[in-house]
């Protein structure tokens, strides 16, 4: 039965989403980052929080294919913003090494994650509803036999990138989406408004038995019903 979501309008998405990362930090298991800006904002104030993350293990939803020190990485944000300013490291840090080739490193994380179960699983959601880097009519939105791939990107930067798949995405225990700005109301609207579609590929995470919980500022929130 897909999951009704549980939405949050806020005026600063990313303090609450950092409250949340904080307290699934100190208590401990698999926490899956994602990247962006407004993550960035929200690791900042997590690591500030909780300054202790010895009790996880961090992966990352998707990656460019790009070295880690790449401004494009998403490796990179999170180092830069929440990993470097930690008082005590995570136990592990499953980096997506995005410098092998793409296959090779999705190869790579499928391995990794055999028998490991994501407690916190962080998205974003782009304007034409992608989430991770699963995009509308993307061969890698149809994979459903492990749990990583790779494959070109649906939009700027043109890069190839490294992505959990969707059923690695729906078995996570809690799937927390933080989502802001006026550019992006369209897509919640259609993704946690409308019907669960491959049109809009954040919509058919919600078609997992796990609790999702969306965090919204008003002017992604604009288009819902009500909001």
């Amino acid at each position: 039965m897909p999951q009704q979501p549980e939405l949050t309008i806020v005026d600063d998405p990313a303090a609450a989403v950092a409250v949340v990362l904080a307290e699934q930090a100190r208590r401990g298991g698999s926490i899956v980052l994602t990247g962006g800006s407004t993550p960035g904002k929200a690791y900042e104030r997590a690591a500030v929080l909780a300054p202790d993350w010895s009790k996880t293990e961090v992966w990352w939803g998707d990656e460019r294919c790009v070295p880690p020190d790449d401004e494009s990485s998403n490796y990179r944000l999170a180092k830069e913003t929440l990993l470097d300013r930690l008082d005590v490291q995570p136990a592990e840090v499953h980096r997506i090494r995005g410098e092998l080739q793409p296959a090779d490193a999705a190869g790579e994380l499928d391995k990794a994650l055999e028998g490991v179960t994501l407690d916190l699983l962080l998205l974003g959601m782009g304007p034409d509803g992608h989430v991770a880097s699963l995009f509308p009519g993307s061969p890698q939105l149809e994979v459903d036999d492990r749990r990583a791939t790779s494959g070109p990107a649906g939009l700027e930067p043109w890069i190839d990138r490294v992505t959990l798949t969707m059923p690695a995405l729906r078995e996570a225990a809690q799937i927390v989406f933080l989502v802001s700005g006026e550019g992006k109301a369209d897509a919640v609207a259609r993704a946690f408004g409308g019907q669960i579609t491959p049109e809009i590929p954040a919509s058919l995470v919600l078609d997992t038995t796990s609790p999702v919980r969306v965090f919204l500022d008003p002017p992604a929130a604009s288009k819902l019903e009500g909001g």
